[in-house]
């Protein structure tokens, strides 16, 4: 006796989920690197433990454990952008992520 196609549905619609997930995910992922290949296996050159808060991109509290890529986000402007000009840009040499705070006296 064969199983009627109603009872195969769920399964399909299952199915069908995990993958509209996963091309949800790699559409996300693809879009976050700014469509290159997802950086792996750095090696503690690379991490750097910063935390700061980027009031100019919407005062979102972002860590950026990468010291690289944090240098590549104050030239380009993104985190995965980097630029081929031989010379930083006119600005850079004060765009250090470290603010000072006022004097209160």
């Amino acid at each position: 006796m064969g199983v009627p196609f109603e009872a195969l549905i769920p399964y399909g619609i299952i199915i069908g989920m995990y993958c509209v997930t996963g091309a949800g995910l790699a559409v996300t992922k693809y879009v976050a690197n700014d469509g290159k290949k997802a950086r792996w296996n750095r090696d503690v050159w690379d991490k750097v433990g910063l935390t700061y808060l980027l009031a100019e991109t919407l005062s979102l509290m972002l860590t950026i454990q990468q010291q690289m890529m944090e240098r590549d986000y104050r030239i380009t402007g993104t985190l995965r952008g980097q630029s081929t000009n031989a010379e930083a840009p006119t600005g850079f040499e004060v765009s250090n992520p470290w603010k000072l705070e006022k004097r209160q006296y």
